[in-house]
């Protein structure tokens, strides 16, 4: 499969996890009452991390997915849903390979860098 096709794939997965991730958030925040805290958002993350550990777990112990349909499913579709659970799954790949100080330093990295990276953003907002 070349380059080209593989984007196409993700790309069309991706775009029906943005919209269940729009869809499911949002209900998800109406139904508990508009809150400060994004319960949507923890929903769809914790949803997509489940979903991608069974996708992986089929895929690697029964070969059920071929490589476009775990493109599909778990780039596209899961990683327009989240991309959290994408970090959640790499960093329990380097868990299972025995690799703990990169997996440690991956979900610290993910965390911190991340978080300031939204912070800079923001800040650099505010200077303009």
């Amino acid at each position: 499969m070349n380059y080209l096709s593989q984007l196409l794939i993700v790309g069309a997965g991706g775009f029906i996890g943005s919209a269940m991730r729009f869809v499911v958030s949002s209900s998800v925040q109406r139904m508990i009452a508009p809150s400060l805290m994004p319960y949507g958002t923890l929903v769809v993350n914790v949803f997509g991390c489940l979903a991608i550990g069974l996708l992986g777990g089929l895929a690697e112990s029964r070969y059920v997915l071929e490589p476009g349909q775990r493109l599909f499913l778990m780039a596209g579709i899961l990683g327009g849903l989240t991309t959290f659970s994408a970090f959640a799954f790499e960093s329990l790949a380097l868990v299972q390979d025995g690799a703990l100080m990169k997996a440690t330093f991956n979900v610290v990295a993910q965390l911190v860098l991340g978080f300031g990276a939204a912070i800079a953003g923001y800040a650099m907002t505010r200077a303009l």
